[in-house]
């Protein structure tokens, strides 16, 4: 299997592309900060997450990035309810937004829970 098979991947990797696109149309004077700090964090959930299956023969090394990647997962998710604050994105694309990280948050949390199911030790 690839990484780029795991559930979890696919899904992070479609949220960040989401964003991607949406934060296009965010303000220019929004270019360095919220639109680049929004990008980071979503496309690091599925880094940290490729990262982690490829130490997954290290169980500790597996979880300590996959609970990383949780953590920018979370952090995206504030950085929407900023863009939605600010009126960059409506209350419905928010709320779809972050139901999809919340989603990406269980299969992250299984993995954290069950990495022998993912080839740990």
């Amino acid at each position: 299997m690839r990484f780029q098979d795991l559930l979890a991947y696919k899904k992070s990797f479609a949220l960040a592309m989401r964003i991607y696109e949406i934060s296009k149309s965010f303000p220019k004077e929004e270019r360095y900060s919220l639109t680049d700090q929004i990008r980071r964090s979503s496309r690091s959930v599925s880094a940290n997450i490729a990262e982690s299956y490829a130490k997954r023969l290290y169980p500790k090394y597996f979880i300590n990035k996959l609970t990383a990647s949780d953590a920018e997962n979370l952090e995206t998710q504030v950085w929407m309810e900023y863009a939605m604050e600010c009126q960059y994105i409506k209350k419905e694309i928010f709320d779809e937004m972050v139901s999809e990280s919340q989603e990406i948050g269980k299969l992250i949390y299984f993995m954290i829970n069950n990495p022998d199911k993912f080839g740990s030790k």
